[in-house]
């Protein structure tokens, strides 16, 4: 990788799998002129599951990936390596590859988005066992609103629920409906739900069956994509090295041909992806 090099590049998208693709969704609709590359390391997803050291190592990876392919901003598109991995990327590994370089997470724009939604300051997050146990979203929340009450709840069931293409099938309800059930009991008087996975909002009709009717759900894709346009119009240093053609690829650590069929499922338009190995 040159150092400080400043031809202009896509914008890199890393997710473990195909959840991080309804943040590109999003970001795509908002920004159509601007290339993004798009990464999902299917071939040891889930993330939710493993460790903080593992989840680490593997997005460190997968982020100098993008780096190499011409990217000077990455977006982690997944919660669990937002909360596992970002941070220290950030900290510790960006000097040491080119301090030029940017990644961003979801956790933090979705945390400043409920500070304009929740009424009564309870809110309730939905997320895979890592997200939960990172405690990432609570901690958040406490430094930008002291006085909100945060509750979680594990859904480790959702995710598996989506990739499987069950997200619409009747065998959802009762996964669905039991989480929501937990998540109500810990404070019946949550006004706001963030679905703290990219992969829930293919689950938010279902979601919406089962939450209080009082409850606003949130989900991400729409807020990290307004705010990564925000961020751009801030750093116009950063974005002068983001290219605009229009271009969307993607890549993946699995079969290429079920990432496509997957990826054209999720974005709803045809996506070809390429094989790669990190």
């Amino acid at each position: 990788m040159k150092q400080n090099d400043k031809t202009p590049g896509p914008i890199g998208v890393f997710d473990s799998g195909y959840g991080g693709l309804t943040i590109l969704k999003d970001m795509c609709r908002l920004m159509p002129d601007y290339d993004f590359l798009y990464l999902g390391d299917n071939a040891r997803a889930p993330y939710g599951t493993r460790s903080f050291e593992i989840v680490y190592e593997f997005t460190l990876q997968a982020v100098e990936y993008l780096f190499n392919q011409g990217c000077h901003l990455v977006i982690l598109a997944c919660n669990t390596a937002s909360a596992k991995a970002l941070r220290t990327i950030q900290q510790n590994d960006l000097a040491r590859i080119d301090e030029t370089r940017r990644v961003l997470g979801v956790i933090r724009p979705t945390v400043e988005e409920i500070g304009k939604i929740s009424l009564n300051g309870n809110v309730g997050i939905f997320g895979t066992p890592g997200t939960v146990q990172s405690h990432s979203y609570e901690l958040e929340i406490a430094k930008l609103y002291p006085d909100f009450n945060t509750y979680v709840q594990s859904c480790p069931m959702w995710v598996p629920l989506v990739e499987n293409r069950e997200a619409e099938n009747p065998g959802a309800d009762y996964f669905v409906k039991q989480e929501v059930e937990r998540l109500f009991s810990q404070c019946p008087d949550i006004d706001t739900v963030i679905l703290g996975c990219t992969h829930y909002p293919l689950l938010l009709q279902k979601i919406r069956q089962y939450v209080p009717s009082t409850a606003r759900i949130v989900t991400q894709g729409e807020i990290v994509a307004e705010s990564l346009k925000d961020y751009l119009r801030r750093h116009p240093e950063m974005d002068i090295k983001c290219s605009r053609n229009g271009s969307r690829q993607y890549l993946t650590t699995e079969n290429a041909s079920r990432f496509s069929e997957m990826a054209s499922f999720f974005m709803c338009q045809s996506a070809m992806a390429t094989q790669i190995q990190l």
